[in-house]
């Protein structure tokens, strides 16, 4: 029996074949939120109440990105034995925002420069007995084809 595919974070972006984060958009300023729960704004006028909830790009380019030699707090499951993982920080292309996101499995980190296409893929974070818990993760566009 196959396990569920499941969002680790409900709410946060799409279970499709081509994931999307999901935000929020103010429609007077077009300032982009993400996650929709940070939807504030020091702006004169701001009114949460008129935000719109908007599909973010899947795509973007490398900003920076970090391979950490710790754990992590939860909802992260550390695997045993623990191994470093990398962080990829990428400026999505429509909403010109950086989003924050694991690096895909079998990317080498060594392989990444600052400015290359990036696109969004769904990863697991853990397994239990029924489901497969999934994030959003980024691995380089051309990885892809």
């Amino acid at each position: 029996m196959s396990k569920k595919r499941v969002p680790a974070l409900e709410g946060w972006f799409t279970l499709d074949d081509e994931p999307r984060l999901l935000g929020r958009r103010d429609p007077k300023s077009g300032s982009y939120f993400f996650p929709k729960d940070v939807s504030v704004s020091s702006a004169p006028g701001f009114d949460q109440s008129e935000l719109e909830d908007v599909a973010l790009s899947r795509t973007g380019k490398l900003w920076s990105y970090t391979t950490n030699h710790y754990e992590p707090p939860e909802p992260y499951v550390k695997p045993d034995p623990f191994e470093p993982y990398t962080v990829a920080a990428v400026e999505l292309t429509e909403e010109r925002m950086v989003v924050l996101g694991q690096l895909a499995p079998g990317i080498d980190p060594a392989d990444l420069e600052v400015g290359m296409e990036m696109e969004l893929v769904l990863g697991t974070l853990y397994e239990d007995d029924e489901n497969e818990y999934v994030v959003w993760k980024w691995q380089p566009a051309s990885a892809a084809a």
